[in-house]
Formats: structure tokens, sequence, C-alpha cells
């Protein structure tokens, strides 16, 4: 039975009235505070990336973020340092050189993790990733400067490899074993019964298929490397073997002042490498943490 067509409505009951305010409260106060909290993060991100795009471009830049009296004197600026140059020279030999060390090794041995049982296998690569992660780094620095004088490879980019190759091996060995594992072991086989030699089955078996994850591996490691200030600044005595980022740390005026000219232009080129290595191998590869072949 329906209510008769302009009936008095019976009032809602006072509890459910506050009920209803209530939930309405509650849901603008949490859409209110998600906008706050979003408006943090763009702001936090936002500035030192507007500060970067508009800085090197302001004929007088500051430290705060303005619209720029527009000019490429800045640039010309990095042309006539003697040492700018040449550091980003040797921060491309220190990220290829780096690359190359930790994704051969990386590769091999978590293709070998992969497909040989070994007692503890887990807890191994969990305990290289946690020392790899806690214990060396900055804490190990002085056994580490110690073990570089020893051999004599102190003032040299070898070093540099060497090092930074030895603490980031673990975590990529850690991915890389991941996308490994998601190779069917039936593809291997096949080959092997068309007589491919081990050797064969990694080239052409397992490295076309652990691209993506390779890719992931390298951009990671060079970004690693780019921004690494510590184990060049304790490893290379030589302005001229420096590396950009240890380089930048050098950009003072006469009076002791940072310049921001040079330092604002230098920090975008310094910037673009990474950029463009990012958007070539997510537009080739897509980034992925996992492999994407099942059996």
């Amino acid at each position: 039975m329906t209510a008769a067509a302009g009936a008095p409505t019976r009032p809602e009951p006072p509890f459910v009235t506050r009920v209803v305010t209530t939930s309405r409260v509650r849901h603008y106060v949490s859409r209110v505070l998600a906008v706050i909290g979003l408006a943090l993060v763009v702001v936090l991100f936002g500035l030192p990336l507007a500060w970067l795009v508009t800085a090197p471009f302001d004929s007088t830049p500051s430290l705060a973020v303005q619209w720029p009296d527009w000019t490429l004197s800045n640039f010309s600026a990095i042309a006539e340092n003697r040492y700018a140059l040449g550091s980003f020279a040797n921060s491309a030999i220190i990220g290829i050189g780096t690359c190359v060390v930790v994704i051969v090794l990386g590769a091999l041995a978590a293709y070998a993790l992969s497909r040989v049982r070994i007692p503890g296998r887990d807890g191994l690569l969990y305990a290289l990733l946690l020392l790899s992660s806690i214990v060396t780094g900055t804490a190990a620095m002085v056994p580490t400067f110690q073990l570089v004088n020893s051999l004599g490879l102190i003032d040299t980019h070898l070093a540099v490899v060497l090092v930074v190759s030895g603490g980031t091996l673990p975590t990529v060995i850690f991915i890389l074993k991941d996308f490994m594992d998601s190779i069917p072991k039936s593809y291997e086989e096949s080959a092997r019964l068309y007589g491919a030699k081990p050797w064969q089955i990694l080239r052409d078996v397992v490295v076309p298929i652990a691209r993506p994850g390779l890719a992931f591996v390298a951009v990671w490691t060079l970004v690693q490397v780019w921004g690494n200030f510590l184990v060049p600044y304790l490893l290379l005595r030589t302005t001229a073997k420096q590396p950009a980022a240890v380089l930048m740390y050098t950009f003072y005026t006469e009076s002791g002042q940072a310049d921001l000219r040079l330092l604002s232009a230098f920090s975008l080129v310094f910037s673009i490498p990474i950029i463009a290595m990012y958007f070539l191998v997510n537009r080739r590869y897509g980034f992925r943490f996992h492999g994407g072949i099942k059996n």
C-alpha cells in the first residue's frame, strides 16, 4: 500500500538527521584534506622543477622562482668553465662503465641463481640486499678507501666504477632474478635439442626475453651513478677527473657565493641525459619490476 497523494510526510527522527549530517561533514572534510595534501605535494615537487626550468634562462637568477629576464648567456658560461664540459665526459665514462659491469655480472648471477637450486638461496639474496642497502655506502667508505688505496686505484675512474658496481650489484641481481624466473625453461630445452650451446642459449634466448629487465636496470644504475657524489668525491683527487655531480659543488664566485648563473644552467644540462634516457627506454621497453612471460 502506498501513501495517498498530498498526504503529509512524516518527519525523520532526530538521530537519523544527525547521522546524515555527520556523514556529509566527514565527506567534505576528507575531500578538503585530500585537496590540501595534493596541493602541498605539487608545491613541494613543482617549485624546484619550476626553478630548474626558469633560472637557467634568467640574466639575474636567484633562489626564488620568478619570471626570467630571458638570456642564453648562462649556457655560454658552461663552455667558458675549463672543467664543466669535461665533467660530463667523466660522468659518461663512469656511468657507462658501471652499467656494463652491473648488467653483465648481474645478468649472469641472476640467471645462475634462477636455474641452480642452492640451499638458502632466497635468504642469501635478501641478506645481500639488506647489507648493500644499510651496511655499505657511507658506513663502509673508510675500509673501501683503504682497500682502493692499497690497490693503487686512487684517483682513477676504474675505482669509482668498481665501488659503485659493488654497491649496486645485489639490488640488480635481486631485480633480474625475477625476470629470469619468468622465462619458461621449455624455451631453453627446445634450443638445447637443436644443438645450441649454453652461451648461445643465453645470448639468443634468455637475453632477448629479459631485455625489458636489462633496460630497467640500465636506467636505474645510470641514475644511481649520475647523481652519486660521495664515492667520486672521496676517490678522485684531480679536478679534471671529477664527474659533473662533484664539480657542481665547486661553482662559487670569488666572493664565496654560489654562482647561480653557472649553477642553474649546469643543473639543467646535467638533468637532460637522464630524462632523455628515461623517455627513450620507457617508449621502447616500458618499465616493469617483474617478467611478463608465463608458462
